[in-house]
């Protein structure tokens, strides 16, 4: 579907008065969703699902980790009682002793921050624990002292437009005038249904071509040297 004029010129017109940059941390600022992931399908394997590391990583990426448990628990054929309290409190144990034995940070975040001049901040899916960990061992948590949001805390959770809107008010900018960066399809559409613009860490193949003709799909972050100045 092609876009109309008017989707032409809201793209255009965003992408020119970005004034400020709302990012997503794991396999954003991070490389952590990886490792989060196999740590999260090795669990699940160990309770006898069997469905490949794949397969995993298409079904879980991006996705709050009670809807993952809920998933995992439906394909159970005796739940215990207590399961999804359980399993969540076992999963994030090992994620964080995973993550303790080094992360990295994704190629080009370190210069991307060090030179933003317009306001920025991370919105998670995840707990605030959890980023204030993968930031903290990656050395990015000081960029965000005071503008770090998480989905638990806001109540809303990707692909809920609202963490972002809430991301935007405490900002102090407007929606229309917010970049989005994402690496999940939650992410990106949450992004677009807040109707601000969103360059995406995807494959394409992972992205319906609606969705693709609404995005810009970046390699890396180096691409988006155009936001130090909010251009």
């Amino acid at each position: 579907m092609a876009k109309s004029p008017d989707q032409h010129c809201r793209i255009q017109i965003v992408k020119n008065n970005i004034q400020a940059v709302i990012f997503d941390c794991d396999g954003t600022l991070v490389d952590s969703e990886v490792p989060g992931m196999d740590v999260l399908h090795a669990h699940a394997l160990a309770l006898g699902l069997d469905f490949t590391r794949e397969q995993a990583h298409q079904q879980f990426r991006g996705v709050r980790m009670a809807d993952c448990i809920a998933w995992i628990g439906a394909q159970l054929q005796h739940k215990p009682d207590g399961f999804e309290v359980d399993f969540a409190r076992s999963v994030r144990t090992a994620q964080a002793e995973r993550f303790n034995e080094g992360l990295a940070i994704i190629p080009g975040a370190f210069e991307l921050l060090e030179r933003l001049t317009i306001p920025f901040c991370v919105a998670t899916n995840g707990p605030r624990e959890k980023v204030e960990l993968t930031l903290g061992l990656t050395g990015l948590l000081k960029y965000f002292p005071d503008r770090l949001f998480s989905a638990y805390e806001v109540g809303s959770y990707k692909p809920d437009p609202g963490l972002f809107l809430h991301a935007a008010r405490v900002m102090g900018v407007a929606p229309q005038y917010c970049a989005v960066v994402e690496d999940s399809l939650p992410g990106i559409l949450a992004g677009l249904a807040a109707g601000m613009q969103v360059y995406a860490l995807i494959h394409p193949d992972a992205l319906s071509p609606d969705v693709l003709q609404q995005i810009h799909l970046i390699k890396n972050l180096t691409e988006l040297n155009f936001l130090e100045t909010g251009r």
